[in-house]
């Protein structure tokens, strides 16, 4: 028979040694690409939740102030010599994650942009201690939208206009109904919820109030609202200050009607973080008026926002509060800090990825100076 030769067992350890290397070099590509994926796509969701909730905030300051008097709406208010609110007032309750928190008892309004420095929940994370308190901010403006101020609530007869003889104002604003020729509540129409929040207008000034229940054309502001808006006998801020008045015993005294009055849909805007429904997820909450909070971001860790003041003479920047001798009504733009990370831990080390987004945001509506009036 003819010799046969084949592979000595040095040449076969050889070649498997060779196969081996080509496997682990293929493998270790394979890896890297794995994880470079997987990083992208990780940093990808961060700059998903990021722009997603900077978008909303920016938009939202954008309109701040938006038919807003300069001055903020007038809210219920007894003044103290010590307390500010004397023996009969009490502090209106701000939306936040946990309740018991409310605007500062020594306001005397609701301003455009309502700083919260430190309100919010820790900045937490699962790999580090829990930081400083975040922020969190309330902002006002008109719902232009809606057309429920294209007419009066109780608008007169004038001329050859009928007005609004079905609309009336009762019980010191806690009862407002709208007449439906002028103003129709309906599906396509005008559209008003409970937790709305309204402001009343007319020559005698401006009031706000929470709308407990809708029924038909009628609108109710029962006591006991979220807000603490309604039924209050505060000598400020409430819709008793709206009523026409009579000269008794030489002071003039509310007589529980009103004058013609217009009611404009007021978008209360309240931005914080939620550590709580997800601790390891924590996220960004937009809430509207005391409507229940609702997700805009995921896995945010940070929130912060530092003001700039216009006065004439210091112009304070980058402020996480309210200097003293200013006003909210002096803020002139605001800068977002807004900081998110991996939603999974990543790599060798599971370790998380980390990114911010720091923006300025201009007061559109409360920059803005007529200086031909």
């Amino acid at each position: 028979m003819k010799r046969q030769s084949g592979f000595t067992l040095i040449e076969f350890m050889i070649a498997m040694g060779i196969t081996l290397v080509a496997l682990a070099a293929t493998m270790l590509a394979f890896k890297d690409a794995t994880n470079t994926n997987q990083s992208v796509t990780l940093k990808s969701d961060i700059s998903d939740n990021l722009r997603a909730g900077v978008n909303l905030i920016e938009q939202d300051l954008i309109q701040a102030g938006t038919g807003i008097p300069t001055a903020g709406i007038p809210i219920p208010y007894t003044p103290g010599p010590k307390t500010c609110l004397g023996s009969g007032g009490a502090p209106i309750n701000r939306p936040n994650l946990t309740g018991g928190l409310t605007f500062p008892k020594c306001n005397v309004s609701l301003n455009a942009v309502q700083p919260g420095w430190e309100l919010g929940p820790p900045i937490t994370s699962p790999d580090s201690t829990p930081g400083a308190n975040t922020d969190l901010i309330t902002i006002l403006y008109v719902d232009n939208t809606l057309a429920l101020n294209a007419r009066m609530v109780n608008e007169p007869a004038v001329a050859g206009n009928p007005g609004c003889p079905g609309g009336s104002i009762i019980n010191n604003g806690q009862i407002v109904t709208f007449d439906s020729t002028c103003i129709t509540f309906s599906p396509t129409g005008v559209q008003i919820n409970s937790g709305d929040l309204i402001m009343f207008s007319n020559a005698m000034g401006n009031a706000i109030q929470e709308v407990t229940s809708v029924s038909g054309q009628t609108l109710k502001f029962a006591g006991g609202d979220g807000l603490n808006l309604n039924a209050r006998t505060d000598p400020q801020g409430t819709m008793t200050q709206l009523e026409n008045t009579n000269l008794v015993g030489g002071v003039q005294v509310p007589n529980g009607t009103f004058p013609p009055t217009t009611a404009t849909r007021i978008w209360m805007i309240t931005y914080y973080l939620d550590n709580l429904t997800d601790p390891l997820h924590v996220r960004l909450i937009r809430r509207v008026n005391w409507n229940p909070g609702q997700p805009v971001g995921e896995t945010i860790e940070n929130l912060q926002f530092k003001y700039n003041f216009v006065d004439g003479i210091t112009n304070p920047s980058g402020q996480p509060s309210i200097p003293t001798g200013e006003s909210e009504s002096q803020i002139r733009s605001v800068n977002v800090i807004l900081g998110a990370r991996s939603t999974n831990a990543w790599g060798q080390n599971h370790t998380y990825l980390r990114s911010n987004f720091m923006t300025q945001v201009s007061l559109r509506s409360m920059a803005y100076v007529n200086r031909y009036k």
